[in-house]
């Protein structure tokens, strides 16, 4: 399995590489500059299990390299990492389809503990779902149903379950997803219409 980060300034790649380095040593690390350099080194390296992808590459229109990558590989996690404040960008990219937003001028230990927050979320980490009707839900997705019906925001839930907000904002990001929702009031409105509250 490898991990593939994308982006066209080698310092920055750089510098992903080795917090994906000491994050997960067993795995490889492979450096793109370019978008079109990603399926030859699929090909070449193997499967992913994450994509690091810069917002702003040459020859990239808008989201449409985080589109690509989520039509190919939608299971795999996906951060975007970009010099843009968050806010507008953050929304596009996460309609799109990427897990999770990295400002680049985000803290080394941010931006570890929101790449750690995407593999805590992936299926099968989490405790096991369990059937509701026709959606599956694990118990810590259950709680976060809770925890917004209680009109919790990030920060509160992060304190409560002691993890981080970018933790808590993959594990809301991956609760719409299985829902097919796109904000808290929708969640919260499917909830009560199939019984999960």
């Amino acid at each position: 399995m490898s991990m593939y980060i994308i982006d066209d300034h080698p310092l920055v790649r750089q510098a992903i590489a080795m917090l994906l380095r000491r994050m997960r040593p067993a795995s490889k690390v492979v450096e793109l500059e370019k978008f079109s350099e990603l399926q030859a080194a699929i090909i070449k390296n193997g499967d992913p299990e994450l994509f690091v992808l810069d917002l702003l590459l040459p020859g990239v229109k808008g989201t449409s390299a985080v589109k690509d990558v989520k039509t190919m590989y939608a299971n795999i996690p996906l951060a975007v990492i970009s010099s843009m404040p968050a806010g507008e960008a953050e929304e596009t990219c996460i309609e799109a389809g990427a897990d999770i937003y990295i400002e680049k001028s985000a803290a080394p230990n941010e931006i570890t503990s929101a790449i750690q927050g995407l593999f805590a979320a992936e299926p099968g980490d989490d405790e096991p779902a369990t059937a509701t009707g026709e959606t599956k839900l694990s118990k810590r997705q259950k709680q976060l149903i809770v925890m917004l019906d209680r009109g919790l925001s990030n920060r509160d839930i992060a304190a409560e379950l002691d993890i981080s907000e970018h933790t808590v904002k993959v594990h809301l990001w991956r609760l719409f997803r299985r829902l097919d929702v796109k904000s808290r009031t929708q969640t919260l409105h499917f909830a009560r219409m199939n019984g999960l509250l």
